[in-house]
């Protein structure tokens, strides 16, 4: 069977480790933009994505919607693992569907952060109706991580809300040194806390779930989002 043909958008510290990884998932990079050759969005051309199946986005967060519009025009579908850019998801929802195309986003493609996300909802939704119980979330970057909190701490928040728990959540961030990333969720009462942590060890973990939505996203259209499939 031929390699599924890859571009990557970003081509940063994640865009090597996913070039590294591509050939185990079947792909063959066939791309690579960055800043020297897509500053002002040169690349994405009907000659550069004539034989490209899946584009993986890392890029930066104001380059996004730019992105996906030119990419979706071209009708090649897409995983963006970028963050920050949440302002824009409208006019990213507009594009897929406009242009027929399937993307898949997540603030974090670690399998381990998915599942965390549903245990965090599932300790929310049990506590939701203890007042006593207190929560709070936080977590810690590397120091050139560009948005802060990071937009998986966002979804966690989120999950929580979803499932019930209407208390103030108190959040906080951290960027040092070159920390991979953690992420924790608390809740306290009077008499015991519960603290739930999830700790990336490298990128490594981001990259094969990325290329693991490329899979998944070869053939199919909508928007959809890392945790809805990563399980199915």
């Amino acid at each position: 069977m031929p390699d599924v043909r890859l571009a990557i958008v970003g081509y940063g510290k994640m865009g090597r480790l996913i070039e590294q990884l591509a050939p185990e998932y079947g792909f063959a990079v066939a791309l690579k933009l960055d800043e020297f050759n897509n500053a002002n969005f040169e690349g994405l051309t009907a000659d550069n994505f004539r034989a490209i199946d899946v584009a993986i986005d890392f890029s930066i967060p104001a380059a996004v919607r730019r992105n996906v519009e030119g990419i979706a025009a071209l009708g090649v579908n897409m995983v963006i693992g970028t963050t920050g850019w949440l302002e824009h998801v409208d006019a990213v929802k507009r594009a897929v569907e406009a242009n027929g195309i399937g993307l898949v986003w997540s603030p974090n493609y670690s399998v381990g952060v998915n599942a965390f996300f549903r245990l965090v909802s599932e300790a929310a939704r049990l506590l939701e109706g203890q007042p006593e119980y207190g929560a709070w979330a936080w977590e810690i970057h590397h120091s050139t991580k560009k948005d802060a909190p990071s937009g998986t701490l966002l979804k966690l928040v989120e999950e929580m809300k979803k499932a019930g728990y209407t208390r103030a959540i108190d959040a906080g961030s951290n960027r040092a040194g070159a920390h991979p990333g953690t992420h924790e969720i608390g809740f306290d009462s009077s008499a015991d806390t519960i603290t739930l942590r999830h700790t990336a060890r490298s990128r490594e973990g981001f990259a094969r779930g990325a290329l693991q939505a490329a899979k998944w996203v070869a053939g199919k259209k909508g928007f959809h989002e890392f945790a809805e499939i990563v399980f199915t």
